[in-house]
């Protein structure tokens, strides 16, 4: 299976979950791990920007990395994974967890 196919393999399974596990429109809890650099903190801030995000950032024991919670309200599963793939597309490296 391409590495496509398993993209779109889970974000259909995300969806269904997102359906079956939640109201919409709902809060939701999206977390990221990025190598400690302030610029791709940033480009992930200005993603969710004015969109009345609480974004909390932890970096790593070792700082390395940093870890970044984006507590946000979504309309629906398709706008989760809409920024999801957003973000995946504009930051380089980005972990979605």
């Amino acid at each position: 299976m391409s590495k496509q196919q398993d993209s779109k393999a889970f974000y259909d399974k995300l969806k269904t979950q997102l359906h079956d596990t939640a109201s919409w429109p709902s809060e939701y809890l999206y977390k990221f791990i990025v190598l400690s650099n302030p610029e791709k903190v940033k480009q992930l801030e200005t993603i969710f920007d004015s969109m009345g995000a609480v974004i909390n950032t932890k970096q790593s024991s070792n700082g390395k990395y940093t870890s970044v919670s984006i507590n946000v309200k979504m309309k629906n599963p398709d706008a989760v994974i809409a920024k999801y793939l957003e973000v995946t597309e504009n930051i380089e490296g980005v972990i979605s967890l």
